[in-house]
């Protein structure tokens, strides 16, 4: 006669105590917040299309150095060659972090220096306030999305 337990390894069958239970979502209270009011000038369509949104993975991110607010991220962007983009976002992520990530960056803005390194593009954040003060997110997305992938 088989025991119990050799019949649950047999049919790979688990335990309750294994079963993954899932947690309900953080609710969040938003009667606090108060975000930008929306722009009243239009875009035409033909200008929004000259920009270059792309999935970007975060290989390095690195404080720079006499910096009390720029973050340095060494990003794949799909092409083969390592994107170097400047954050002022210090203050609200620790970088080690955001490595591994996948975030949307702006890649067709020209390259603007700071702190003596050239930024090659923009990532994008939303900013909010939040019982007077400021918050930021970075647009953070799935992980599935390959670099370089164009968003439309």
């Amino acid at each position: 006669m088989k025991k119990l337990d050799d019949v649950n390894k047999k049919n790979d069958v688990k335990p309750k105590a294994d079963v993954e239970v899932k947690a309900e979502p953080e609710k969040i209270d938003f009667s606090k917040v108060k975000v930008e009011p929306l722009f009243e000038e239009f875009v035409d369509f033909d200008t929004f299309s000259k920009s270059d949104f792309r999935a970007v993975k975060v290989k390095e991110c690195v404080a720079v150095p006499k910096s009390k607010k720029l973050l340095q991220f060494t990003l794949d962007d799909g092409t083969g060659t390592d994107r170097t983009i400047l954050s002022g976002i210090h203050s609200f992520y620790e970088p080690e972090e955001l490595v591994g990530k996948t975030l949307i960056a702006i890649t067709n803005l020209p390259p603007r220096a700071m702190m003596g390194i050239d930024s090659c593009g923009m990532l994008l954040s939303a900013i909010h306030e939040e019982e007077g003060e400021e918050k930021l997110h970075l647009l953070m997305v799935d992980d599935h999305i390959p670099a370089g992938a164009k968003l439309y």
